[in-house]
């Protein structure tokens, strides 16, 4: 009998649907798949444990493999197949799931632990950072404070000592001792507390610190800031000079050996250098500082506040380079201003002219800063009360000088033997040799040389007020266009930064130059009051040799009473003379400036609208004149444009504009020859006689009888002062004196009519001859 064979694969046929078929199949190689990666997985982590459940476990998942990669013999074998191996699978995954949620579990720990262990070293990084940054600032700063000290006291004393002086030497070290001040102070208020840069209280500390001298800090740093260009120039002018440059060189290496510098300005750059190196330090800080820190706010206000203080100081050089390129006074002679001239400088001047002409014009309006102008009204009383105390104290000094040359106390009076020429002898000596010469030096000293700087420093801000008016012109022209040349935009920018500086540091001037008024005017009343003490000293040790020193109390006062009013009554008769002498009129020479106004003035407008100027005239409206006491002008109306008689319209010899009517006089020209006389005159044999007076000595006519004369006005003449007195035509006057004090002829003292005396001109007067027996007011002379 014949056993059946196994069919062949290609003569195979399943019973089964295709779709069957494929799901076996494509579970067949999913199954085998992973099974193989689960087990190699498995394999690989466990090591280290059983060896014989691990080759037990190995085993059936070998044999659980095998089964599946045999190819079943029919369809019974491949039915049984399928079952097992689904059965088998469903086990392995769910053991397969459970291990790989564990390790899951394991993985994320790991990782956990792995960020956690990352983030404590950054967090350690970070500390160490911010506590090197933190030690760099401290540290830095102490070297930078011994480095300025040393610069200061070591090696400015030794240049000190050079010969010959160094010039300026003390301007490159100005301003360095507040600098210094502040950072030794910053570094004082970290030493109090006593904390360690790791504490957490010390950034507190340094940022408080901070932020309490940040006012100190930058007034300190901008006035150096602003003075280093004139460090630079300095040294540059030493430079010029090898042996002195060289010098200077061998002194600094001297001085400082572990620096290994060959300038100042490595010392002197520091502060600028220094300043800017705060900002850039605290933000390192604030950087590697954690914002849960307790000190993260006010660190973050301390950094902001460096850069802002940085910013402030940056804007005030920038105003300080203005000011001074702006403010300095230039000597040009007139080869120099033209060599100047050029077509940008000429179209600038052009426009200037043409905005300054509409202003004027009323064509357009005037940029009006009320706050400015009530600073530049006061800086103008300011100077001149200044420059007119200045001329004051030089004409005290001057007569204090003078009465020092006039030594009396020398000249032999032929009075030997009494004492009060000795007395008063002595008196002078210690007053010329002592007491007057050290007033003298303390008045130069305290009063007249502050003065002169005051006055010099005057100049700057003047200079500044005149170029803002200039950049002020250039402003509104360039402000009515819409848009700006990068020219023109630097020229805005210019003028604001003028103003803004003027408005800013202008009242600081006006009040310093003000206080030092008053200060000196404090001081000169202690020095007059220091030299009478000293006086009344010096005569109280010469009292007894006095002759009414032996006088009882109420004796001599009786006299001192009696010897000052004598004295008072010579003084007021003297006084009286001199006012009187004063009074006098007296003809002042006309310059060739003056005759030529007044012709000018009369042949266009005629002599009755000629008027002087009785004082000083200032415009403070538009179209207001300025005019000078004593000038002369012509009356064109005698009311302004809107019909206000205090205002008069006059011309100023081609200059026109309004004056106030108040200090304008109708001028009285004073003629050498009057025109002839309609009265009778003396014949030509009576000339040896004055014409206006009776004269004793004349020579003696030759007439039968001597004639009587009368003395008359031949013209009118309006009195112009108290010394003066008006006549009319054909009055009949009575000559007291046929000259003034001053013995000038030109003026005549007479008697009016009423009993009036004056003065009038000599030129006005007649002489009438009357018969013999004629009546009138005042007897005839015969």
């Amino acid at each position: 009998m014949e056993v059946p064979r196994r069919p062949q694969p290609s003569s195979f046929t399943l019973a089964l649907p295709k779709p069957a078929l494929s799901s076996i199949g494509a579970a067949e190689k999913v199954t085998k798949k992973e099974l193989m990666t689960e087990l190699q997985e498995k394999m690989d982590r466990r090591t280290e444990k059983d060896q014989f459940g691990e080759e037990t476990l190995s085993s059936e998942e070998e044999s659980n493999v095998s089964v599946y990669l045999e190819a079943p013999a029919d369809s019974s074998e491949l039915t049984d197949t399928n079952t097992f191996t689904a059965g088998s699978k469903l086990s392995a995954q769910d053991s397969f799931s459970e291990e790989s949620s564990i390790s899951e579990e394991r993985l994320a720990e790991e990782a956990r632990k792995k960020s956690e262990e990352d983030e404590k070293a950054a967090k350690e990084r970070a500390a160490q950072r911010q506590l090197l940054a933190i030690e760099e600032l401290v540290m830095s700063e102490r070297n930078y404070l011994r480095l300025l000290q040393v610069s200061t006291v070591t090696i400015r004393s030794n240049l000190q000592q050079l010969q010959p002086p160094l010039t300026n030497l003390d301007s490159m070290f100005l301003y360095i001792e507040d600098v210094i001040k502040v950072s030794s102070r910053l570094l004082s208020l970290l030493d109090q507390k006593q904390f360690q840069p790791g504490d957490p209280l010390y950034l507190e500390t340094l940022c408080d610190s901070f932020l309490s001298l940040s006012s100190d800090i930058e007034a300190a740093y901008r006035e150096y800031l602003a003075n280093y260009n004139n460090v630079t120039v300095t040294e540059n002018s030493y430079k010029q000079k090898e042996a002195l440059w060289n010098d200077i060189v061998r002194v600094i290496k001297t001085s400082a050996p572990e620096v290994n510098a060959t300038s100042l300005s490595f010392f002197l750059v520091m502060p600028v250098q220094r300043i800017a190196r705060y900002p850039l330090l605290l933000q390192t800080i604030q950087k590697h500082s954690e914002k849960s820190h307790p000190a993260y706010a006010l660190l973050e206000q301390t950094a902001h506040t460096s850069i802002a203080l940085n910013c402030r100081i940056n804007e005030y050089k920038r105003f300080r380079e203005v000011a001074d390129k702006y403010k300095k006074t230039e000597t040009l002679t007139i080869k120099d201003k033209i060599n100047r001239l050029n077509t940008h400088s000429i179209a600038k001047k052009t426009a200037r002219i043409s905005q300054h002409f509409k202003h004027e014009t009323g064509i357009a309006p005037k940029l009006v800063d009320e706050e400015f102008d009530a600073l530049e009204g006061f800086f103008y009383v300011l100077e001149h009360g200044i420059l007119e105390l200045l001329e004051n104290v030089e004409m005290y000094l001057h007569h204090l000088q003078g009465f020092l040359a006039c030594k009396t106390e020398e000249f032999d009076f032929d009075m030997d033997g009494e004492k009060a020429p000795i007395c008063y002898k002595e008196i002078t000596t210690a007053l010329r040799q002592w007491i007057l010469p050290t007033f003298e030096k303390r008045m130069r000293t305290l009063i007249h040389k502050p003065l002169c700087a005051l006055r010099d420093l005057l100049v700057g801000p003047r200079n500044l007020i005149r170029k803002r008016l200039d950049k002020l012109l250039d402003y509104e022209v360039i402000c009515e266009k819409s848009s700006l040349s990068y020219e023109e935009q630097a020229v805005a920018n210019t003028y604001r930064t003028m103003n803004t500086l003027l408005l800013n540091e202008l009242p600081q001037f006006n009040g310093l130059a003000l206080q030092m008024i008053w200060s000196m005017l404090g001081t000169f009343s202690c020095l007059q009051k220091d030299l009478a003490s000293d006086m009344e000293q010096l005569f109280q040790s010469f009292a007894q040799q006095l002759p009414h020193s032996s006088l009882s109390p109420k004796a001599f006062w009786e006299w001192a009473e009696s010897t000052v009013l004598e004295g008072a009554r010579r003084l007021e008769t003297l006084c009286r003379g001199v006012q009187d002498t004063l009074n006098a009129p007296v003809d002042q020479p006309q310059s060739p400036s003056f005759q030529r106004r007044l012709k000018q003035l009369m042949d266009k407008h005629g002599s009755g609208k000629i008027y002087q100027v009785v004082g000083t005239v200032v415009g403070s409206r538009d179209l207001d004149l300025n005019l000078a006491k004593g000038e002369l002008v012509a009356i064109i109306s005698e009311a302004d444009t809107r019909g206000d008689k205090r205002r008069w319209l006059v011309d100023a010899g081609g200059r026109r504009g309004y004056a106030p009517s108040s200090k304008l006089i109708r001028y009285h020209q004073p003629t050498d020859d009057p025109p002839p006389s309609p009265h009778l005159t003396l014949p030509e044999s009576m000339t040896g006689i004055r014409r206006h007076s009776y004269t004793p000595e004349g020579r003696p006519l030759t007439v039968m009888s001597r004639p009587c004369f009368q003395v008359f006005a031949a013209y009118d003449f309006n009195a112009r002062g108290n010394h003066e007195v008006s006549v009319r035509s054909g009055e009949l006057v009575r000559v007291l004196e046929p000259h003034d004090k001053r013995g000038n002829p030109e003026w005549s003292l007479v008697e009016a009519k009423g009993g009036q005396r004056g003065y009038v001109p000599s030129n006005y007067l007649t002489i009438m001859a009357v018969p013999t027996g004629a009546q009138g007011a005042y007897p005839a002379s015969c």
